[in-house]
């Protein structure tokens, strides 16, 4: 007898069980929809790329679109000490390139920027000293595009699409 009833109440406490889930399910389920199309809305609206700024410039650009300005000569820049007790520098030569299709293209000179030469070279010797020779050798993308948002931002517009170095040395 006390296994039967240990049996009925076994069975009681499942079909309760069953029943509290699909409960749960169907009020949560709908939300779980809402906030998804929610979450949808708001990436849509702010545009959001996973991808990295230069390279998502660059690939939204077509090859013909885009003009070439180099910085002219090599740029040395003395380089955050890394602890090793020795002096480091960069030697860099700089270009960028530049999305001619851009409005502010013919508004900064379409394409020949020397007049804004020195703040273009101030900024990108203020990014490269931030940085150790091994930040410079390792992750050298992340400070292309550091350089990169800090003259987008100097400018206030993103006609700058990609920052190139043509030719690296560390010491």
């Amino acid at each position: 007898m006390k296994k039967n009833l240990i049996t009925v109440i076994i069975l009681a406490l499942v079909v309760v069980n069953l029943v509290l889930t699909a409960v749960l399910t169907i009020t949560i389920v709908p939300e779980v929809s809402k906030a998804n199309e929610l979450i949808t809305k708001v990436c849509s609206a702010i545009d959001l790329d996973l991808q990295a700024g230069d390279t998502a410039g660059a690939l939204s650009i077509n090859v013909n679109d885009m003009v070439d300005y180099s910085l002219g000569d090599a740029l040395t820049i003395n380089l955050k000490d890394n602890g090793d007790g020795k002096d480091h520098f960069a030697v860099l030569t700089i270009s960028l390139s530049l999305d001619s299709t851009n409005a502010d293209f013919a508004t900064y000179g379409s394409g020949d920027l020397s007049t804004y030469l020195s703040m273009i070279r101030s900024e990108v010797n203020t990014v490269v000293s931030k940085h150790t020779i091994d930040d410079m050798r390792n992750n050298e993308e992340a400070v292309k595009e550091e350089i990169l948002e800090n003259l987008q931002t100097l400018f206030k517009s993103n006609f700058i699409v990609r920052v190139n170095f043509s030719g690296t040395t560390y010491q």
